[in-house]
């Protein structure tokens, strides 16, 4: 598998250091101390093991645009990136309530600025949004025709100096993808994703379809000590 880079910077794919990963995952523990904890060891574990969050956190450093973040989940990477010292408004949406709604409990009592959540099905509308746009383990969620069409979408929300920043396992004939596959399907039937894996993209797919409308478009692996394909795509509207 080839890339396509044009960022001089060396990708960061180590994950948050311990104490940075804990300072983090603090927002997520319960108001009471024998409140659930679930969220709390979840998102500590993701920072403190996936280099997600570095990688997207310096893909967006070069821009002041709003960012939307298409599943987002409880919203993790609000609170990443006020605490790298990104202001940049925030908007998340999933298709997940009991996730949104923590989300929004937790964004509200940590005091987190300018950001927002809502409940949304992708596959019922797009969100009115103009400024970067992040889609983090989401695309392989989607059929083929449907990824090209949010990519579409999502294109057109660009504005000048603004990102599309793309986190997804690419399918190929590695190891790495057939754990992937297998993850995705385990993260499904243990309810944590309530979405089964449908098709993952391809490197050249993506490529194509970014570069041809006009995007800067950058693809790094995105390993770090994980046995996962995953991938960091960037494409920047110049």
């Amino acid at each position: 598998m080839t890339t396509t880079t044009h960022d001089a910077a060396p990708l960061s794919t180590a994950p948050f250091p311990r104490e940075d990963a804990r300072s983090i995952a603090r927002a997520f523990l319960p108001k009471h101390v024998l409140g659930n904890r679930y969220d709390y060891y979840y998102t500590l574990t993701k920072l403190r093991t996936d280099p997600l969050y570095p990688g997207v956190l310096q893909a967006l450093r070069p821009t002041t645009a709003p960012v939307l973040d298409l599943g987002c989940g409880l919203g993790l990477l609000a609170h990443a990136l006020r605490a790298d010292g990104q202001a940049l408004p925030f908007y998340g949406v999933d298709i997940d309530a009991a996730k949104i709604r923590r989300g929004r409990d937790v964004a509200a009592r940590t005091g987190l600025a300018d950001v927002r959540f809502d409940v949304l099905d992708l596959g019922a509308g797009m969100p009115d949004h103009r400024g970067s746009v992040a889609i983090l383990d989401v695309l392989q969620y989607l059929t083929p025709d449907r990824q090209r069409e949010l990519l579409d979408s999502v294109i057109a929300m660009l504005t000048p100096g603004a990102r599309l920043v793309i986190r997804s396992g690419l399918a190929d004939d590695s190891s790495r993808s057939r754990t992937t596959r297998i993850t995705d399907r385990l993260a499904n039937l243990a309810g944590w994703m309530q979405e089964r894996a449908k098709c993952y993209p391809t490197a050249d797919g993506l490529r194509t379809q970014l570069e041809g409308a006009g995007l800067r478009t950058t693809l790094r692996p995105l390993y770090g000590d994980t046995p996962f394909n995953n991938w960091l795509i960037v494409g920047e509207r110049t």
